[in-house]
């Protein structure tokens, strides 16, 4: 068996995190609940009924991912800067090729 080179390696360890990631249905939930309209997590946690804290980390770990991206931010009456996230795929296929996985990701209509 040959050896893999660094970029084999590290887009094969892209892959693996974004389909580890999306295999939690929490994290999933979170980035479609982006898709058609930017969201701030507020509104997220309200209406997945997730704690607040579990929608940062998620929005984190998808942004890290280049999943989501900031779209835009909002000032609340209080001055805070909010952020408003948006979904960069609207579709996402996982397929086996031999024993590989292969990640088809879709972009996301710009708003």
């Amino acid at each position: 068996m040959a050896l893999s080179n660094i970029i084999q390696l590290s887009e094969f360890d892209v892959t693996q995190k974004i389909i580890e990631s999306l295999s939690n249905v929490c994290t999933r939930a979170v980035l479609f609940s982006v898709k058609k309209e930017s969201k701030d997590a507020t509104q997220i946690a309200e209406e997945l009924k997730l704690s607040i804290s579990t929608v940062y980390k998620t929005l984190s770990a998808l942004e890290d991912l280049g999943l989501i991206e900031v779209q835009k931010f909002i000032f609340s009456s209080e001055g805070k800067k909010i952020k408003k996230y948006r979904s960069r795929i609207r579709k996402v296929e996982i397929t086996l090729d031999n024993t590989e996985p292969v990640l088809h990701l879709h972009p996301n209509k710009k708003v």
